[in-house]
């Protein structure tokens, strides 16, 4: 029997995971195949319930990784499933699926593969001098990111996040201040934000984050045009494929204001090899991790 594996999304057809994971299949000894599942952004409860039932009671289903519709996807489905880890149940999202033993077993990944991406990037001692958190997007990915930032050692001198909906901003809050009541956080709604005044003399060492989708989804940045980011700043665009504006605005300014522009290749490797690896059952270490993207580059 040739294990099926979902991949719950918005245009999975483009992403690269559909050539990457049959290479990848091979590598870890895996007779298995990936299908996507096209959504609609915005999706009705309905939508959601039918994909997971319909997944649930396929014979060779094993489980999903879910991008984009992480909360929504949970919103319209928790009483579906029997056991949530403690991010997922806490957070309100899910974004690997595995089916075992007749149960259905849900986990929000997005902490962990942030931080693996993040400690590529961030030394441990990255925020010492003061530097400050930006997050466009409080979303899944969004509020994941806060997660990890809120549990390192070397805090943040503050986290700010932006996003069009009072209703995530106000849950974000929630979840992290719960978590970590003692880091400073603020939410901000895009129609009171002012980043041409605040972004250009934040603190060298800010992380500046598009968790948006915007860029992959949906074409657009969330940084309006002639806005001058944090000079010596990281700045991260979660995406690696679309449209990537905010990607090509923050190179166009790397030189002039000494920036270190990431793409998101590095989240999407560890955003897949965790989810094989807890649908799958099969160890993930560090080498593993570094063979499959390497074979994922060449695919």
């Amino acid at each position: 029997m040739t294990a099926r594996m979902r991949f719950v999304g918005v245009s999975t057809a483009s992403s690269s995971i559909m050539r990457i994971f049959p290479v990848w299949a091979d590598l870890l000894g895996l007779d298995a195949e990936l299908v996507g599942l096209d959504l609609p952004l915005e999706a009705a409860p309905e939508d959601y319930r039918r994909a997971l039932t319909g997944m649930r009671e396929d014979p060779d289903c094993v489980g999903a990784l879910v991008t984009t519709h992480k909360i929504s996807l949970l919103e319209a489905t928790r009483d579906l499933f029997d056991d949530l880890d403690p991010f997922a149940a806490t957070v309100g999202e899910v974004s690997s699926i595995a089916f075992r033993d007749g149960r259905t077993h849900g986990s929000a990944k997005d902490p962990l593969t942030a931080g693996l991406a993040l400690e590529e990037v961030l030394g441990e001692d990255h925020f010492s001098d003061g530097g400050e958190v930006v997050c466009l997007g409080a979303g899944g990915a969004g509020t994941a990111i806060g997660w990890y930032l809120a549990h390192r050692a070397d805090r943040a001198a503050a986290m700010s996040f932006v996003d069009v909906s009072p209703s995530r901003l106000e849950h974000l809050r929630e979840v992290l201040t719960t978590a970590a009541p003692e880091v400073p956080v603020r939410t901000v709604p895009v129609a009171q934000a002012d980043l041409a005044a605040t972004l250009p003399d934040l603190p060298a060492g800010s992380l500046v984050v598009n968790a948006t989708g915007l860029g992959k989804d949906r074409p657009g940045s969330p940084l309006p045009d002639g806005v001058l980011l944090p000079r010596g700043s990281v700045v991260w665009e979660l995406n690696y494929r679309g449209s990537l504006e905010f990607l090509h605005q923050a190179q166009a300014q790397a030189a002039d204001r000494d920036l270190t522009v990431v793409d998101g290749w590095r989240y999407f490797i560890h955003g897949w090899t965790q989810v094989i690896a807890e649908v799958f059952g099969v160890p993930m270490g560090t080498d593993r991790v570094a063979e499959l993207s390497d074979a994922a580059r060449s695919a």
